[in-house]
């Protein structure tokens, strides 16, 4: 028993304690130490597989905050940008016009316009929400499902 290695075989023939314990005349088959060291290596496989998930998660619960973060900055400097824009454009136009009053009234009305067709189209989306193409044909299937049953019960009401 002392010569034996770290993996419990013995230098000296190959065997296993659990092979000496078999007895003499019965070996383990060859298939069978297969066998074990295919689940060792499924069961590693597995556990780093399982550990690149943990840390895979861990990696993409990070991304969603940084993209939040990102989105939310990305919204600040998009409004910058505009506001900057607008300014450039109210400058020009007070170039062009020669009064401040002149280009300032120009800029709202330009605004007021873009508003009342972001409000017109955002009521179309709404709209569209409410599938109104499905509603009409829901509501005709529902009117010829009604004259239909009302056929049918006056027709059982003859034959009675």
């Amino acid at each position: 028993m002392l010569e034996d290695g770290p993996s419990g075989q013995d230098d000296a023939d190959g065997t296993t304690p659990e092979d000496a314990a078999a007895g003499p005349g019965l070996a383990m088959p060859a298939w069978v130490g297969d066998v074990r060291r295919l689940g060792a290596g499924l069961k590693k496989l597995f556990a780093a597989q399982l550990k690149l998930l943990g840390a895979e998660i861990g990696l993409a619960r990070s991304g969603i905050v940084m993209m939040l973060f990102m989105g939310l900055a990305a919204i600040v400097f998009a409004v910058a940008l505009g506001f900057t824009l607008l300014a450039l454009a109210g400058w020009g136009l007070a170039q062009w016009f020669g009064s401040w009053a002149w280009a300032l009234t120009v800029l709202a009305a330009l605004q007021l316009v873009l508003l009342v067709g972001a409000i017109l189209l955002f009521r179309r989306g709404m709209h569209w929400l409410t599938l109104p193409a499905t509603r009409a044909e829901l509501s005709t299937l529902a009117r010829e499902a009604a004259k239909q049953g009302k056929a049918e019960s006056e027709q059982a009401g003859e034959q009675a």
